[in-house]
Order: C-alpha cells, then structure tokens, then sequence
C-alpha cells in the first residue's frame, strides 16, 4: 500500500485502515502477530512515531493487543470490531453520497437490483 500524503486523512489513519483490511482480507487473522513498529515504518517510509500512533488508536480500539516484549497481535474479536467501525462509517459518510447520486442519476429500484445481482455473482468464491 502506498501512503496518499495529499489526502485529508491522517497517514497514521491511512496506515490503520490498510491493517484492517489485510484483517478483513485475513491477511492478518486473529491471533496473528502485527508487524513490528520499526518493519512497517521502514515499509511505509515514514516515521516510527507515526506507527506508534497507529498501533495506539488500534489497540485502544481492541483490535490488536499489546503483549509486552514480544508485539503487537491481531485481537480474536477484530474482525467484528472492524465490521461495525466500517459499517457506522459507512452508513455516516458514503451512503448520503451514494443516495444523493440514486437520486440524480434518477436510477430506479431496477438499477439498484440488477446492481445488487451483479455484486453477488462477483463475490461467489
């Protein structure tokens, strides 16, 4: 992932997003150990205050564990926690938007349907 250093969003918060969606991916299941402060600040070329940051706001959150002297590790409910952190924001900030565009575009419960098909045959396994 590259950090987007143009974007309102904090890079600490760019950082934080991209581990919880390598845990939604199950790139990073629970129980997994988080990569160090020092590897993932030399990954994303920024600085080791800026993960420290990161991993704070996470751990705060319940989503990764600290256990001292050995790291950083993704917690058993993280998944969940992030489910309903995605889906608050979601329903806050991209559905007025994507509502606001349903009803310029003028689609119909049709659109919407057949839209909704499209997503489930694309997301079988």
């Amino acid at each position: 992932m590259s950090i987007d250093f143009k974007s309102t969003k904090g890079i600490f918060q760019q950082i934080a997003d991209n581990l919880c969606h390598q845990i939604l991916d199950r790139k990073l299941p629970p129980g997994a150990r988080v990569p160090s402060v020092r590897d993932l600040a030399v990954e994303y070329e920024v600085n080791r205050n800026t993960l420290l940051r990161t991993y704070s706001i996470l751990e705060s959150a319940g989503i990764i564990m600290n256990k001292r002297g050995i790291g950083f590790f993704v917690a058993d409910n993280a998944m969940e926690l992030i489910r309903s952190i995605e889906k608050t924001e979601f329903f806050a900030n991209d559905l007025p938007e994507f509502m606001r565009k349903v009803q310029m575009l003028k689609l119909t419960e049709s659109d919407l349907s057949d839209l909704i098909i499209i997503l489930k045959n694309n997301s079988k396994p």
